[in-house]
């Protein structure tokens, strides 16, 4: 892509210099209009891959926000249903405590 711009550039100041050697017209006025349009093509091009790589970042992040809640949600479901079977244990061991003071 360089190569192919640096022809490009190099055609430009080429065709303006042997335009300006029999009329002697200076040669800065193509090639000034000519820099100017690829610098505006190469900035809108960079402006262009900037907001598509910030969208693929927010994407990214929105991503991992969900996939982090999720987790968190089912590390938060883990803990309720450890602490029930906790309970569920202490109240079966008074349970049986209490039968075989019964007994």
């Amino acid at each position: 892509m360089n190569k192919l711009l640096a022809m490009l550039v190099a055609s430009v100041f080429a065709s303006s210099a042997f335009a300006a050697a029999h009329t002697g017209a200076p040669a800065s006025t193509d090639t000034k209009s000519s820099t100017t349009a690829t610098a505006t093509t190469d900035t809108k091009a960079d402006a262009k891959a900037d907001k598509k790589a910030a969208k693929a970042e927010a994407k990214a992040e929105k991503k991992q926000a969900k996939a982090d809640t999720k987790a968190k949600k089912a590390q938060a479901d883990a803990q309720e249903t450890k602490a029930k079977a906790a309970a569920e244990a202490k109240a079966d061991k008074a349970d049986a405590k209490a039968d075989k003071v019964a007994k």
